[in-house]
C-alpha cells in the first residue's frame, strides 16, 4: 500500500469530504550514488552545523527564513499547518470546467485521493458521479510544501484523482521560439495527414509503452556484474545535411507505416473515365439554303446616302 503524502479533506460548497493523499505515479528508474574512484567508497552528502563544526541529526534540523545574513526566522510544521488559509487543510474546489479547455502543458503530477474513514464514503462517491455525469473537471485549490497550488480533479477506474497545476503566470511564452512562416503546398499537407492516419491507434501501442532506456541500463549494468563487455549501440551514419524532399520523404514515411501494419503499400491507380460521344446533330438543308439567300439579298442591299 503506497504511504499517504498528506491527508486532509475536499470541501465542496457546504459538503467535506475527509480525503487522504498517495502518488498517482512511481519512478522505475536507476538511481545512481557517487563514488570515490580510487577506493570506491561512497560518497555521502552530510548536514554539519557551521558553528560547531559537527554533523547535526534530522532531529535537530528546523527550516527558517533568511531575512538577512545575521537574523533568521524560523518556520515550524505547526506554523504552517496553521496558516490562516482554508487551503492549507482542504483541497477547496473552486468551480468546474469543460476538460477541453484546459492546456495540458499546465496538468503537473497526479495523486489518488482515498476517502478517509467509512464517513467520508457517501460524500467521496457523491462528488464522483456528479464528475461523471456533468463530463467536467473541477478546478480547485490546495497548499502543501509551503505553497498554495492550483489543481484538477478528475476520474480514473472510480477513483478522484487531483492533479496538481501551474499558475499562469508560470507557463512561459513559445513565442519567439515559433519558427519564420514557410510555404506548405496542399500536397504536402495531404501526405502529413495520410502519415497521420497510418499511424493513428485507438491506444498506445504496448511496444511503445515499454522503457527501453531502463532495459538498457538493465542489461549494461547485468554485463558489468558478470565481467562481460559492455552493450553498445550500432554505428548509424551521420545524418545527412542535405536539403531533403519533404513530399518524397512523408510519403516513403507512410508506405513504412502501412508496411508495418500489413497493410497494401500500392499506390491508388487513377484511370481514365471514358469520354461521352457526343452526337452531331448534321443541318437541316431546307434551313441551310434559306439562311444562305437571305445573306446575299442582305449584301446586295444598297447603303442609304447622307
Amino acid at each position: 500500500m503506497p504511504h499517504a503524502v498528506w491527508s486532509g479533506a475536499i470541501s465542496f460548497g457546504l459538503v467535506t469530504i475527509p480525503i487522504r493523499v498517495t502518488a498517482a505515479t512511481e519512478d522505475h528508474s536507476f538511481k545512481f550514488h557517487q563514488y570515490h574512484l580510487e577506493d570506491h567508497a561512497r560518497i555521502r552528502t552530510r548536514k554539519f552545523c557551521e558553528l560547531e563544526d559537527r554533523e547535526v541529526p534530522a532531529g535537530e534540523i528546523g527550516k527558517g527564513y533568511e531575512i538577512s545574513k545575521d537574523t533568521l526566522v524560523a518556520i515550524t510544521d505547526e506554523d504552517l499547518y496553521d496558516l490562516p488559509l482554508p487551503t492549507a487543510k482542504a483541497i477547496e474546489i473552486e468551480g468546474f470546467v469543460p476538460y477541453e479547455s484546459i492546456d495540458p502543458i499546465k496538468i503537473g503530477q497526479g495523486y489518488f485521493l482515498e476517502p478517509d474513514g467509512q464517513v467520508a464514503n457517501k460524500p467521496y462517491t457523491l462528488l464522483r458521479k456528479a464528475l461523471e455525469r456533468n463530463e467536467k473537471a473541477a478546478v480547485a485549490k490546495f497548499a502543501w510544501h509551503g505553497r498554495e497550488r492550483l489543481g484538477l480533479l478528475r476520474i480514473k477506474d472510480d477513483v478522484i484523482v487531483l492533479h496538481a497545476m501551474q499558475w499562469p503566470d508560470e507557463i512561459r511564452s513559445p513565442e519567439e521560439l515559433a519558427p519564420a512562416p514557410v510555404e506548405l503546398s496542399e500536397g504536402e499537407i495531404d501526405e502529413a495527414l495520410a502519415l497521420m492516419d497510418a499511424l493513428s491507434t485507438d491506444s498506445i501501442p504496448e511496444d511503445v509503452s515499454v522503457d527501453r532506456y531502463t532495459e538498457a541500463i538493465a542489461d549494461l549494468i547485468t554485463a558489468k556484474q558478470k565481467g562481460q563487455p559492455a552493450p553498445h549501440a550500432a554505428e548509424e551514419a551521420a545524418p545527412s545535411v542535405e536539403v531533403v524532399d519533404l513530399m518524397a520523404a512523408l510519403h516513403e514515411s507512410v508506405q513504412k507505416a502501412k508496411a508495418s501494419r500489413g497493410e497494401s503499400t500500392e499506390d491508388a491507380t487513377v484511370h481514365e473515365m471514358p469520354k461521352k460521344k457526343v452526337a452531331v446533330k448534321k443541318p437541316d438543308a431546307k434551313k441551310a439554303t434559306a439562311e444562305k439567300t437571305t445573306k446575299k439579298a442582305s449584301a446586295k442591299k444598297p447603303q442609304r446616302s447622307a
